[in-house]
C-alpha cells in the first residue's frame, strides 16, 4: 500500500486549471465502474474514504507493465499490471488523479472529487450555499431518485478544471446568485455523452470547442424557484440544456444557413443527438431528449439527459 502526502496537489491543480487546448486522446483507456473511456480526462466522484477499483484498458492485448497511477493524495495499492484500488481522503476536495504509460510519454488524469456527504446539509444550507431540499422518490420510479450522495465543492481555485475533454466544472453550476464555496451534483455519465455528442457534432461538418451549457445542475431550490418539474434530471446532475455557440454571442448558432437562430436551428442539434444516441458506443446512455424554442429569457436549446429508459420531446 502506498501514501501519498498532498505536497503536489497545488501543483496538479494549477495545471488542471490552467487554460489550454483539449489534451490528445491517450493509446489507452482507464476503466471503473465498469465504463472504460480513451478520455485523457475524467471525472470522477468519491465519498470520503470511498475505495474504487480502475485499470488500464488498451485495444487486443493486455496492459503489461509500466503503468503508473500518481494520486495527489489518498492511499493506491496495486493489485495487478495496469490495475489499482485507490481510497479517497478523509477531506472533500479535488485531487488529481494521473495514469502514466510506461515511459511517461501519454497519460489519463481522472479528476478525483471528493464530495461533501448529504448528510452535511444543515436543514436547506450547505456551507451558507441553499441546496433545497430533494423530493422523496416516488414507488413507481424506484430508488434512483433518492438525495444523492454528496456535493462536489466548487471554489475560484478549482472551477476551471477540466473534467472532460471539452469541459470545465464551472459550466455545469447551478444558476443561482451565491458566494464560493459553491455546490454541484456532477453525474460522470452526462459527460461521456456529452463528449459523444460533440464528436458526433464536429464529424457531421458543424464546428463546436464545447457545448454552451444553458443550464446543468440546478438545486431543489433553484429547480422549484423555476417552476420546473418535480422531478428534474437537473438536480442530479444527469442533465444539461446545451446550444452550440461558436461566436460568443449567447444563442444558437445559425446551424441551418438560413441567416437566423431559431427552432430550427435546435432541431439539426436535435437530430444530431438522436443520431448519436444510436450509435452503439452511446447505447443506454442517452435517455432524454427535449428541444426548445426561444423566449424572452434565451434562444433555441436542446435538452440532453442520462435518465434510465427514453424519452422524447
Amino acid at each position: 500500500m502506498l501514501a501519498f502526502p498532498e505536497l503536489a496537489l497545488g501543483a496538479l491543480l494549477a495545471a488542471a486549471a490552467r487554460p489550454a487546448n483539449p489534451p490528445a486522446p491517450a493509446a489507452f483507456a482507464v476503466r471503473y465502474r465498469n465504463v472504460d473511456s480513451p478520455h485523457p480526462v475524467r471525472a470522477l466522484t468519491m465519498l470520503p474514504g470511498e475505495t474504487v477499483t480502475f485499470e488500464v484498458v488498451v485495444a487486443d492485448r493486455g496492459p503489461g507493465p509500466g503503468y503508473v497511477a500518481r494520486p495527489a493524495a489518498g492511499r493506491i495499492v496495486p493489485l495487478d499490471a495496469g490495475r489499482w484500488e485507490w481510497t479517497a481522503p478523509a477531506a472533500p476536495g479535488l485531487y488529481p488523479i494521473q495514469v502514466l504509460a510506461p515511459g511517461g510519454g501519454e497519460s489519463v488524469t481522472l479528476q478525483a472529487f471528493v464530495v461533501v456527504p448529504y448528510d452535511r446539509l444543515e436543514g436547506d444550507l450547505l456551507n451558507g450555499y441553499r441546496i433545497g431540499r430533494y423530493p422523496q422518490p416516488p414507488a413507481r420510479r424506484g430508488a434512483g431518485h433518492g438525495p444523492p450522495a454528496g456535493f462536489v465543492e466548487v471554489t475560484r481555485e478549482n472551477e476551471n478544471v477540466l473534467i472532460s475533454p471539452h469541459f470545465r466544472l464551472k459550466q455545469f453550476l447551478c444558476k443561482q446568485a451565491a458566494g464560493y464555496p459553491k455546490y454541484v451534483v456532477l453525474d460522470e455519465r452526462l459527460l461521456l455523452a456529452l463528449e459523444h455528442v460533440l464528436q458526433r457534432v464536429n464529424a457531421a461538418g458543424y464546428p463546436a470547442t464545447t457545448f454552451h451549457v444553458m443550464s446543468g445542475y440546478r438545486t431543489p431550490a433553484y429547480n422549484r424557484s423555476l417552476g420546473n418539474v418535480r422531478y428534474s434530471q437537473h438536480q442530479w446532475g444527469a442533465a444539461a440544456d446545451i446550444f452550440i455557440d461558436e461566436d460568443l454571442n449567447g444563442v444558437m448558432d445559425d446551424l441551418n444557413g438560413d441567416g437566423r437562430s431559431d427552432i430550427r436551428d435546435a432541431d439539426v442539434l436535435y437530430r444530431l443527438i438522436e443520431g448519436a444516441a444510436a450509435k452503439p458506443a452511446a447505447q443506454g446512455l442517452i435517455g432524454g431528449l427535449g428541444k426548445y424554442p426561444s423566449t424572452a429569457a434565451h434562444g433555441p436549446f436542446v435538452h440532453v439527459d442520462v435518465r434510465d429508459g427514453t424519452a422524447r420531446w
